[in-house]
């Protein structure tokens, strides 16, 4: 389960995705998270999915990596899903048994939940981690709040400091495994027993990955010192960032989504009620 974990890890290539400014992508992000939280009717479900379809497409992942990136949340979507076809109440009754009861909203909610889980999941998975380095993604986010320098705010700091935590995320997980890998070996069982004991067990995985991700601290810290390291005032990039005409088309057709979103939930043109009789 920890390998399956793929936040914070970046995949090179030169597909379209990739190319779009950094700067670009955390507006865009932005906007499609405010899409997916707004979306209400059929159509604007559909309309997102098709987007975060799209979207995949063109980044070149591959279906493999994504499908890793998800299954952390299997649990969740599951979780979810059942929850809404069981515990929904309103709607007409299509299945009954005994206490078991499912109405159409119960299974029409969801549907919707699931889809908004998803395209969150996948679309800003793709947008900020998969296609965009640490690096760069530092650099756009440093970029979008340098106003705030002006009333002293330690915008460089904020972006270093979200540099690190999604460069360390890769190597704790690593850390992680061989810890487990090692406290297995030694007869630790993850797997079987009471939740407490279970509990305890973690104990022995917790504490070593604490010392170790402070010994990476601290080596971190001395290397930044050395080289002379002394946050980003003056400091000067390699590579400076230039928006190009494609970047404003994509974030015009972002703008776009989100604009549909609102029309198709104001307008609906069909729902599953209509179309199942339901």
């Amino acid at each position: 389960m920890i390998r399956d974990i793929t936040l914070g890890q970046y995949f090179p290539g030169n597909s379209p995705i990739h190319k779009i400014d950094a700067r670009i992508k955390i507006i865009m992000t932005l906007i499609l998270i405010v899409a997916v939280f707004l979306a209400s009717s059929e159509l604007s479900f559909a309309l997102l999915l098709a987007v975060s379809v799209t979207v995949f497409l063109m980044s070149r992942i591959s279906f493999k990596t994504l499908a890793k990136g998800l299954k952390p949340i299997v649990f969740i979507l599951i979780f979810t899903t059942l929850f809404q076809i069981f515990f929904t109440r309103t709607g007409k009754l299509l299945f009954e048994w005994h206490f078991i009861r499912i109405y159409s909203n119960g299974i029409i909610y969801a549907v919707k939940m699931f889809i908004r889980i998803i395209v969150l999941i996948s679309t800003t998975s793709v947008l900020l981690s998969y296609t965009t380095s640490p690096i760069v993604l530092t650099d756009g986010i440093e970029g979008l709040m340098r106003p705030l320098a002006k009333i002293k705010v330690p915008v460089h700091d904020f972006a270093l400091i979200m540099s690190i935590a999604l460069r360390f995320i890769p190597t704790l997980l690593e850390e992680t495994e061989k810890i487990m890998s090692a406290q297995k070996a030694r007869g630790t069982d993850f797997s079987t027993g009471s939740l407490m004991k279970r509990a305890r067990s973690l104990l022995a995985v917790f504490v070593p990955l604490l010392a170790s991700a402070v010994r990476h601290a601290f080596e971190l810290a001395d290397a930044m010192i050395c080289r002379g390291y002394r946050g980003g005032e003056g400091r000067t990039k390699l590579n400076r960032m230039k928006m190009k005409f494609s970047d404003v088309v994509w974030l015009f057709l972002t703008g776009a989504v989100l604009a549909g979103v609102i029309i198709l939930n104001a307008h609906p043109v069909f729902t599953l009620d209509a179309i199942f009789g339901i």
